[in-house]
């Protein structure tokens, strides 16, 4: 490495120490917790998505889960978009074996815990261009690297795009019907199960609903895509029985694989 290029390292890791602080101190974040996220990987990381133009600032988180944070950021030409840090310092990823095994896109991964969290990351940018591809809604997705996916903000200038599991449906059977035929076109167009399909994994912003956390999504040929399948169809089923919506799973999984449960 030049000293030019050190330099420029140097003063675009001082820009991220600036920014955590900025976050911290606006949104009541303690550093602390900042720093399980940032750790000196990740900030390297970050660095070069930002020497490669890919993101300029990162603004403020939007959600956080058992393995990983979602946070908004800014591009050089002011777009929004999501940014989503797998933590490597505290995340056990534990479940993931049985999402990873077995899927023949990975069948050469190492097992140590950094390699299964990078191999997740580049799993799920590769699930949301499949359903880029079949015109399913969902993030498009803009770049990766190692333990860090950028993808489309889907949200308001002010705050992000709701759940679905926060908000109370005018159309609940078009919402349901909608959403079972996600599930269907993912499976027959893009040979690709969501594996964890439920309200909290679906945002609703400006009516339309839009899929996200594909991490685990798995292609048919996995040998428990079948076993995912029927699970994220009683997910939804047993979600919308709460605006007395009530369907058959075994009809419905039968209609969508022309297979008997």
């Amino acid at each position: 490495m030049s000293s030019e290029e050190r330099f420029l390292n140097e003063k675009i890791l001082r820009k991220l120490d600036k920014q955590l602080e900025e976050i911290s101190g606006r949104v009541g974040v303690d550093r602390k917790t900042l720093d399980e996220v940032f750790d000196k990987s990740t900030l390297h990381t970050l660095g070069k998505l930002i020497s490669d133009r890919v993101i300029d600032i990162v603004d403020f988180p939007i959600s956080t889960g058992k393995e990983g944070n979602v946070f908004r950021a800014v591009k050089p030409d002011k777009k929004l978009v999501a940014v989503k840090i797998y933590r490597v310092s505290t995340s056990t990823f534990k479940h993931v074996s049985k999402y990873i095994i077995g899927d023949p896109r990975f069948s050469s991964l190492r097992r140590t815990k950094r390699d299964i969290i990078y191999a997740w990351t580049k799993k799920e940018y590769k699930n949301l261009e499949r359903l880029q591809n079949i015109n399913v809604n969902a993030p498009k997705p803009v770049a990766y690297l190692n333990n860090v996916l950028v993808m489309q903000y889907i949200g308001y200038k002010n705050k992000p795009a709701p759940l679905l599991k926060d908000v109370s449906l005018d159309h609940p059977k078009e919402m349901f019907d909608t959403l079972l035929g996600f599930i269907s076109k993912m499976y027959k167009e893009a040979e690709l199960v969501h594996a964890d399909f439920s309200v909290f994994n679906v945002l609703l912003f400006r009516n339309k609903p839009y899929i996200i956390d594909l991490g685990q999504g798995v292609l048919l040929e996995h040998p428990l895509s079948d076993e995912f399948l029927r699970r994220d169809i009683s997910n939804i089923i047993r979600y919308f029985k709460k605006y007395n919506i009530y369907e058959d799973e075994k009809r419905i999984y039968n209609r969508i694989t022309n297979k008997q449960w």
